[in-house]
């Protein structure tokens, strides 16, 4: 038989084999694909081919990939992105989060809850920020930002964080421009004095910068908390990110009034200015008496994340997870918690090429299951809510590698050992 009749009877009898011989690495199939970017909330397939994303469609054929993933029943997002945790560990107890002890290792905590993306949030400074992305960035598997301290030598605790001589902005913009793409903006976090100059310094380094800033506002002691309308409108920018939104304690002045409960009329007016309103939920930082009369009035926060830490992961918080299910529990749409743990972070941190499923980003992605069944969650003071729904991380895939596979869903499992 000559070559080219062959090759057409081939084609004929055997399409398959040759227009749809494995050219994808993964497809993820029949999952429920929640992609804010894009606006896409349905039932569709995806294809990963070479870490990044290659094709999503309606339907992609299953003999096109080396590994399929069965999803049916299951939600596909973007990974997620946790933009406030501290991960500064090392060997000092005596030190509060910076090269300390009461710091988490990223790996052990990200994966198993979909969580791809990291940015700590102030524990180093401009003076030991190279040791942080010696010792934990360029170490860890998960993707690892900073919020550069203004505070040179970082969350060191004490008086360390109260010395204005050590928040030297042009230090740390210095840093932050010699250290592009880890440093994605700066923190102001633990300051007792009722006075603007760690905010203005940080605001001042963003400026130099273009970088934004995280504000965490009022230290333990502090008994004359500043004015957060002040804040929002007379220091802060578009961009600026005010973290631990929804906690009540004396050091800080409230979204929610006191008195009547109710959300102080101009914070929804400094978030349509661009004020990034974070969750931040913490050890101490969450408090459902602030976070429900806020949602009531259609508030919502513009991005959920964890302040993951040692006294905050085996308390209220526990995970990126839980904190996603709180806020789907009193009232936020699922769309919306993935949209504020995926799409949005990645604005805030200025990293658009991660938290979306457009084809060419990279393949970061989250397959979680919202379980059916009596769930409850709790805050700081032990008020407690129920909820018949809880997310659960069934896969994690970072840069097209599975990194996490709670139930072996992957077809064929590819076992790689040395690791």
């Amino acid at each position: 038989m000559p070559k080219i009749l062959k090759l057409l009877f081939l084609l004929l009898f055997f399409p398959l084999s040759f227009t749809y011989a494995q050219q994808f690495d993964i497809v993820i199939k029949g999952g429920h694909v929640i992609d804010p970017k894009n606006n896409i909330d349905k039932v569709m397939d995806i294809a990963i081919k070479d870490g990044k994303i290659a094709l999503v469609a309606t339907v992609i054929r299953a003999n096109e990939a080396k590994q399929l993933v069965a999803a049916k029943g299951l939600y596909v997002t973007p990974g997620i992105i946790d933009i406030h945790t501290h991960v500064f560990y090392g060997n000092h107890p005596d030190q509060y989060l910076m090269d300390a002890t009461s710091a988490v290792v990223p790996d052990g905590f990200t994966f198993r809850n979909g969580v791809t993306t990291i940015a700590d949030a102030g524990s180093a400074g401009w003076r030991n920020f190279p040791l942080f992305k010696q010792q934990v960035i360029e170490r860890s598997k998960t993707r690892v930002f900073s919020f550069l301290n203004i505070v040179g030598a970082g969350m060191r605790g004490g008086s360390y964080e109260q010395d204005v001589n050590d928040m030297d902005l042009q230090k740390a913009a210095e840093m932050a421009m010699a250290n592009k793409g880890k440093i994605v903006g700066f923190k102001v976090a633990h300051f007792e004095a009722a006075e603007w100059t760690p905010v203005d310094n940080a605001v001042a380094a963003g400026k130099l910068t273009g970088l934004p800033v995280m504000i965490d506002f009022g230290g333990e002691d502090s008994h004359t908390p500043l004015s957060i309308e002040d804040l929002f409108f007379k220091h802060l920018r578009p961009g600026d990110i005010f973290t631990h939104t929804f906690t009540e304690l004396k050091r800080r002045d409230p979204i929610v009034d006191l008195q009547k409960r109710q959300l102080k009329p101009f914070v929804p007016l400094a978030q349509k200015k661009g004020i990034v309103f974070d969750v931040g939920f913490g050890g101490a930082s969450f408090d459902f008496r602030q976070a429900i009369p806020a949602l009531k009035k259609g508030f919502f926060p513009n991005s959920i994340s964890t302040d993951l830490h040692t006294g905050s992961m085996n308390a209220a918080m526990k995970g990126m997870l839980n904190v996603m299910s709180i806020f789907l529990a009193i009232g936020m749409p699922l769309p919306d918690v993935i949209k504020a743990s995926t799409w949005n972070p990645a604005l805030e941190i200025q990293h658009t090429e991660l938290g979306n499923l457009s084809v060419g980003s990279v393949a970061d992605i989250a397959i979680l299951h919202l379980r059916n069944g009596d769930f409850g969650f709790w805050d700081r003071e032990g008020y407690k809510i129920k909820s018949k729904h809880r997310l659960e991380c069934e896969m994690t895939i970072l840069g097209g590698t599975v990194v996490y596979d709670l139930n072996g869903i992957i077809e064929p499992e590819i076992i790689k050992k040395n690791e």
